[in-house]
């Protein structure tokens, strides 16, 4: 595949939603890839209403686009098949907020943000850092995509914030690439870590707690509820380029309580990206 999405209606200081049904490199089981289509139910069942909470009807904004699906294909090629498709909509003047998919997704992504934006960061919030060398003999497993993130240099920080499963490895890794992390065990309701410049925030359903978001592949106790989530990202005071929200697998669904959760984070982080759409801090190319 190409990475082909529609761009018609994608203009400088849009926020493009792109899908991404990808779940190849899930180490535990599949589902993910199913998300981007029950998350778009969701928002047009009725059940919900298209406004955050800081009053932006999103039904009404011109400047929130729904650009489809990229379809990756299998195989080799469909990482790039993702950087690809994200690129086009960046090289439009378009921020991307993308609907996995697995974690993987996160990787070809930030390839593309971090050619066309100077001093990215990338606030990661999870119950795994992602830090795996390898998992499974896999270097792109879902388990991993953070590992290759800082050794391609994409980004000049990492904060990592929610994390509740660091092996020695992982540890390892975070001290060997600089990653700050705030380990759920330490993180204070209200903590919001502060950034210079340009953020992308990747967000994975499981830095919930499992009895808020069953519809997760990994279930790991002890994590943020919704309200607290919906508070960092809210309280985040930096430009947000861009984010992903990954995980969130529908076949453990029940009676669509994450497809819910997940529909509501689409449009808080939404409504948060277009208080920025449009301002400074894309890299100029020569």
């Amino acid at each position: 595949m190409d990475g082909q999405v529609p761009t018609g209606e994608v203009k400088a200081g849009t926020v493009a939603i792109l899908g991404v049904p990808y779940d190849e490199q899930s180490s535990f089981m599949v589902g993910p890839a199913l998300a981007p289509a029950r998350i778009r139910q969701v928002l047009a069942s009725g059940e919900t209403n298209l406004s955050a909470e800081n009053g932006l009807d999103l039904g009404m904004e011109a400047r929130l686009v729904d650009t489809g699906d990229v379809d990756p294909g299998t195989g080799p090629m469909a990482l790039e098949a993702i950087e690809v498709a994200v690129g086009r909509l960046l090289d439009r003047g378009a921020r991307v907020l993308a609907l996995g998919g697995d974690h993987a997704i996160t990787l070809p992504i930030v390839r593309a943000y971090s050619r066309r934006f100077a001093g990215l960061s990338i606030l990661h919030l999870d119950a795994h850092p992602d830090l795996y060398d390898e998992f499974d003999g896999n270097r792109y497993s879902h388990a991993c995509p953070f590992a290759r993130i800082m050794e391609e240099g994409l980004v000049t920080r990492l904060v990592q914030v929610g994390i509740r499963t660091a092996n020695p490895h992982q540890r390892g890794q975070a001290e060997r690439f600089g990653v700050e992390t705030v380990e759920m065990r330490h993180w204070q309701p209200g903590q919001v870590p502060a950034f210079n410049g340009p953020v992308y925030l990747s967000v994975d359903l499981d830095v919930l707690d499992p009895a808020l978001v069953p519809g997760v592949s990994h279930h790991e106790p002890g994590g943020m509820s919704t309200r607290q989530l919906l508070a960092l990202i809210q309280g985040l005071d930096a430009p947000m380029v861009g984010a992903d929200l990954v995980e969130f697998n529908p076949e453990r669904d029940v009676v669509g309580i994450t497809a819910m959760v997940a529909a509501k984070l689409l449009k808080e982080i939404a409504a948060r990206m277009l208080e920025v759409a449009g301002r400074p801090g894309q890299k100029q190319e020569g």
